[in-house]
């Protein structure tokens, strides 16, 4: 079992940045590969970016490539998504998840955090 909590959403203006940050507990972290979802208002939930178990090899949807950088402190039992020039389109609840192998479908993630809220005004 992993217990999964986001931290580091808000409300920022377009342009700005803001850090996401997501904790692990419970099982070994470091074991599995962590993935970022979001859920825009009214639109199916999306995969954003993933990382290995090590942090070497990263993964990321083309809408946020360039922008977004997620990574990953396993002595902390926590990864990050640091989000830069962010649009509205980027308003939306970001989750964090763990999965066994590097998959960009949500239904290869078994766990999951309760999401933080993210919104940017224009």
């Amino acid at each position: 079992q992993v217990q999964l909590l986001e931290s580091g959403g808000g409300l920022v203006q377009a342009g700005a940045s803001l850090r996401l940050s997501c904790a692990a507990s419970g099982s070994t972290f470091s074991s599995y590969v962590m993935g970022w979802f979001r859920r825009a208002p009214g639109k199916e939930r999306e995969f954003v970016a993933s990382v290995n178990w090590s942090g070497s090899s990263t993964v990321y949807a083309n809408s946020v490539k360039g922008r977004f950088a997620i990574s990953r402190d396993n002595a902390k039992n926590t990864v990050y998504l640091q989000m830069n020039s962010l649009s509205t389109e980027d308003t939306a609840v970001y989750y964090c998840a763990a999965a066994r192998r590097s998959v960009r479908v949500a239904t290869g993630y078994d766990y999951w955090g309760q999401g933080t809220q993210v919104t940017v005004s224009s």
